[in-house]
C-alpha cells in the first residue's frame, strides 16, 4: 500500500533524479559518499524535489542504517531510540523532516551525538535555513539547496517507474500518450512526489482495453488525477512555458489586457506558483528602480495570494499585474549587477584597497589595513571623498541610470553628483 513515490526512492546515490549540482560525479555529496566522510547536512528546497531521496541514497550507498523522523510530530523518545541504536550498532543516518520545527530540548539532546559523529543528521526543510534554523544546528551542518526538478528530470523518473517491475508499474501494460506525458512532466513544477502519485492513481483507476489489456492514459485522465488542467495542447509540449513567457513580456511591454489574459490562463491551469515567481522577478527586473514601491506592493500581493489561495488569490494578483503593466520601467539594476558579475567571472578584479580591509585584529595597523580609512559620519553631509573600488577598476561604472520614472531620475541625479564629487575630490 506504499505510494509509488515512496517505492521508487533511490537506494544508491547514482539513482537520484536531478540535483546533479550535489550528487553528480565529482560534486560535494557524491564525494562524501565515495570517501565515506559524511557530515551532517541540511537540505532545503520545495516539496517533492528529492530531499528524502538523497538521504535514503546516502544511507544505501554507504550501508549505514537509515532512520526517518519528523521534527514536528516525533517525540524526544523516538530520537533517544535512534541514538541508542547508533550506540549499539554504529553510525546511523537520521533523516529529520521539518527540521526548522525542532524544539530546543530535542536540539540539545542531538547536539553531542552530531559532534561525535554517531548520528549523521540530514535535515530537510522548505524554509530558509539561515532564518528558520537555530545557529547551534547550522554551525554543525553543511547547508545545501535542493532545486526544483526540470521537466527532463521528471520524464526520466516517469519512464523509470513505468519500466520498474519490482517497485514501479512495470507489471502493468501502460500506454502514456505524448500529451499526457507532457502534462505530467510540466504541471507539478518539479514536484516529483505529486507526479508519481498522480501517475499511479491514473494507472490503477483506468480500465484496461479488453483485447490488449493495455491501460491508455490520455491527457484527460492525467488532468483529472493531477487536478490541473493543461493550458493548451501543442506538438512540442512547450505551451506552458510559452504562456509564462508571454505573461512576462506583456507586463514588460505595458499591455495590461494581454497580461491579464495570460494571468487568467495560468490561474485556470492551477499554476499560481509560476505566477508568483514571475511577478516577483518582473517587479525587480523590469520595473526596478523606476518604481521601487511597486516591487514592495508586489511582494505584499504575492504573500496575500499565498495565504488566501485560489480563487480569491486572483484579486491581489490582478492588482499587481495591472500596477506593474502601468508602471514606468527600468532594467538598470539587473544590467548593473550583470556587468559586475561579468567582470568577476572574467577574472577582472583587483585587491581590496588597504584602507577598506578589516582592521579588527592585532597587527592590522602594521600591515596598513584600515589605517587611512575615513569614517564618512565624521564629515559634513556624512560623505567624504575616498576610493572604494580596487585600483585597476577605478574608472568602472556598472550602474547606468535610466530616467523613466521620477524616482530613478532622482537616483540618477544623486549618482551623477557623487561620481563627480569623487573625481573632483569634493562635493559638487
Amino acid at each position: 500500500m506504499k505510494p509509488l513515490a515512496y517505492r521508487m526512492r533511490p537506494t544508491k546515490i547514482d539513482e537520484v533524479v536531478g540535483q546533479k549540482h550535489l550528487v553528480g560525479p565529482g560534486k560535494i555529496i557524491a564525494r562524501m559518499v565515495k570517501a565515506r566522510l559524511l557530515t551532517s547536512m541540511i537540505l532545503y528546497g520545495p516539496p517533492g524535489t528529492g530531499k528524502t531521496s538523497i538521504a535514503s541514497a546516502i544511507a544505501g550507498s554507504t550501508k549505514y542504517a537509515f532512520r526517518a523522523l519528523n521534527a514536528a510530530t516525533d517525540s524526544k523518545k523516538e530520537l533517544e531510540a535512534v541514538v541508542a541504536e547508533a550506540k549499539m550498532s554504529g553510525t546511523v543516518v537520521l533523516m529529520l523532516d521539518e527540521i526548522h520545527r525542532l524544539t530546543k530540548p530535542k536540539q540539545d539532546f542531538l547536539l553531542p551525538h552530531l559532534e561525535n559523529g554517531r548520528i549523521i543528521l540530514i535535515g530537510a526543510t522548505t524554509e530558509n535555513p539561515y532564518i528558520s534554523i537555530s545557529p547551534a544546528i547550522r554551525s554543525r551542518t553543511q547547508i545545501f539547496e535542493v532545486k526544483p526538478l526540470s521537466p527532463a528530470d521528471i520524464k526520466e523518473a516517469i519512464e523509470r517507474a513505468l519500466h520498474d517491475s519490482q517497485n514501479g508499474l512495470g507489471q502493468m501494460k501502460i500506454k502514456l500518450t505524448p500529451a499526457a506525458m507532457d502534462h505530467l512532466t510540466n504541471a507539478t513544477h518539479g514536484d516529483l512526489r505529486s507526479t508519481l502519485n498522480a501517475l499511479e492513481l491514473a494507472a490503477k483507476s483506468t480500465e484496461p482495453e479488453q483485447e490488449s489489456a493495455t491501460i491508455t492514459l490520455d491527457l484527460s485522465v492525467v488532468e483529472e488525477c493531477l487536478q490541473r488542467k493543461a493550458l493548451v495542447q501543442d506538438k512540442n509540449g512547450d505551451a506552458h512555458y510559452d504562456v509564462i513567457s508571454a505573461f512576462q513580456k506583456s507586463i514588460r511591454g505595458s499591455d495590461a489586457d494581454a497580461a491579464l489574459h495570460y494571468l487568467a490562463r495560468l490561474l485556470e491551469a492551477g499554476d499560481m506558483i509560476s505566477v508568483d515567481r514571475r511577478l516577483l522577478t518582473i517587479a525587480y527586473e523590469d520595473i526596478g528602480l523606476a518604481n521601487p514601491q511597486a516591487a514592495a506592493r508586489t511582494v505584499n500581493a504575492v504573500t496575500a495570494a499565498e495565504k488566501i489561495g485560489l480563487p480569491e488569490a486572483r484579486i491581489p494578483l490582478a492588482n499587481a499585474v495591472i500596477e506593474l503593466c502601468l508602471s514606468p520601467k527600468s532594467n538598470s539594476a539587473i544590467s548593473a549587477i550583470d556587468a559586475a558579475l561579468a567582470d568577476i567571472r572574467a577574472g577582472n578584479y583587483g585587491d581590496v584597497p588597504n584602507r577598506l580591509k578589516d582592521s579588527h585584529y592585532q597587527g592590522a595597523d602594521q600591515l596598513g589595513h584600515g589605517t587611512e580609512y575615513k569614517f564618512p559620519h565624521d564629515y559634513p553631509h556624512d560623505w567624504v571623498q575616498q576610493e572604494y573600488l580596487p585600483a585597476k577598476l577605478r574608472t568602472r561604472q556598472y550602474y547606468q541610470p535610466k530616467e523613466n520614472g521620477k524616482i530613478e531620475q532622482a537616483y540618477k541625479k544623486q549618482y551623477d553628483s557623487l561620481r563627480a564629487a569623487q573625481k573632483n575630490k569634493g562635493p559638487r
